[in-house]
């Protein structure tokens, strides 16, 4: 995917610092208000439990919306990179945010016609423009800040800007939740993301930030799948496939496990998935200072001891009658945690891995955000055929279990940590 080396600054201005950490105030708002928009994507796990009691759907069905959302990333990652060697990274992240802003829009105009087939349809079509924009965002605004940071301070500045993305992700269902509460339309989340959006598109727009002169270089969907013979590059792809595919097949069952082993109703269990995100939160703003004081190994291996731990309580909340309700929240808790930093680790790992094709390698771990279309459905399945939400449990311990494993025997390839 094009993108200038990260020792290259995106701010040329004058003396303006070439690090993250130390850029004018003025133009990390923008920026960190452009990731907040990159949270949107995380409402479809809120809306799809919505979606389904609204029109009756199955489990397989529901889950289905994720594909919608996350299938983007495999047609689209490479293309977004072209178009960014084009037009630059800046404007590529407007497109982006424009994009997402349309997807906020269509709910609001579905659930506006009383018609049910309509609704639908506009929300999966919403569904579907999130996950374009997030493809855009994600291949254009994670190379920007890999300009303002260098070598081992890349993962904590990518932590943070995920801190940030986080917190659109957490809100997003106690909004949601609040909306059904008080007014019986949970869709009015998308009112204020549509007004977040905008206001980020504008802030962005007005931003000083002159980017360097694009990279000559050219890739190719082929070039990006032709370095997983690298097995290093190879671990570090499905550990972001199931670093995404955990992350969004929690957000959308954690609701439904607890509706299933307990009393309560969606307005409350869609809660849950704020548990989830608020640990996430949580663990991005503490993993971006940590990053900068331990090895990527060590943090790692703290990801992949909690997540087990995750598992475990979900298997025996799930597959045990009786159980306490506290011990699905310890999992949601434990799984915010572990599962924060997996990607700014697997990110910069194999960026600095293989620095003289740091283009071919974003591309292809951008890409790696399809896991975000493969748990879900699986789970879905799973659940189905099993009658219960421990179907979806146990897929998705198998994406657990990799990274788990992996940060036993990971080495912080590119450098010394």
């Amino acid at each position: 995917m094009p993108q200038n080396t990260a020792s290259q600054s995106a701010i040329s201005q004058g003396p303006a610092p070439d690090k993250l950490g130390n850029a004018p105030f003025s133009v990390l708002v923008p920026v960190m208000m452009s990731f907040f928009v990159m949270g949107f994507v995380d409402l479809v796990g809120t809306a799809s439990n919505y979606v389904q009691t609204d029109f009756g759907l199955s489990d397989s069905v529901s889950n289905i919306f994720t594909t919608m959302t996350f299938f983007w990333f495999l047609v689209l990652s490479v293309p977004a990179g072209m178009l960014m060697n084009r037009i630059g990274r800046r404007m590529t992240v407007l497109v982006a945010i424009a994009i997402t802003a349309a997807g906020c829009l269509l709910p609001i105009i579905g659930y506006l016609i009383p018609v049910p087939i309509v609704q639908l349809v506009f929300v999966i079509g919403s569904f579907c423009l999130l996950g374009i924009g997030n493809t855009f965002m994600q291949v254009s605004l994670n190379p920007l800040v890999g300009n303002l940071a260098h070598d081992e301070k890349l993962a904590g500045m990518l932590t943070f800007g995920q801190f940030v993305k986080a917190i659109a992700s957490f809100i997003a269902p106690l909004i949601a939740g609040w909306a059904a509460t008080m007014f019986g339309k949970w869709w009015l989340l998308y009112p204020i993301y549509l007004v977040c959006a905008i206001l980020a598109f504008v802030m962005l727009a007005f931003d000083d930030i002159k980017e360097n002169a694009p990279d000559t270089g050219r890739t190719s969907m082929l070039s990006c799948f032709a370095l997983l013979r690298n097995p290093v590059i190879l671990l570090c792809f499905l550990g972001i496939v199931c670093h995404v595919g955990v992350d969004v097949g929690i957000n959308a069952t954690a609701p439904k496990i607890l509706m299933e082993h307990s009393s309560m109703g969606i307005e409350v269990a869609g809660g849950a998935t704020s548990v989830y995100f608020a640990f996430r939160t949580l663990s991005c703003l503490s993993g971006s200072v940590l990053l900068q004081k331990f090895t990527r190994k060590q943090i790692l291996r703290g990801c992949g001891a909690l997540m087990a731990l995750s598992s475990l309580c979900f298997i025996l909340f799930a597959g045990f009658d009786g159980m306490p309700v506290w011990l699905a929240y310890a999992g949601l808790a434990f799984v915010g945690m572990g599962n924060a930093n997996v990607f700014s680790i697997m990110l910069t790992t194999g960026l600095l891995h293989l620095p003289e094709r740091q283009n071919e390698v974003s591309g292809l771990m951008m890409i790696g955000l399809i896991g975000g279309a493969i748990f879900p459905p699986l789970m879905g399945l799973a659940s189905d055929a099993m009658g219960m939400q421990l179907g979806a449990i146990l897929v998705m311990t198998v994406g657990v279990a990799y990274v788990a494993l992996l940060s036993i025997f990971f080495k912080s390839y590119g450098t010394t940590r």
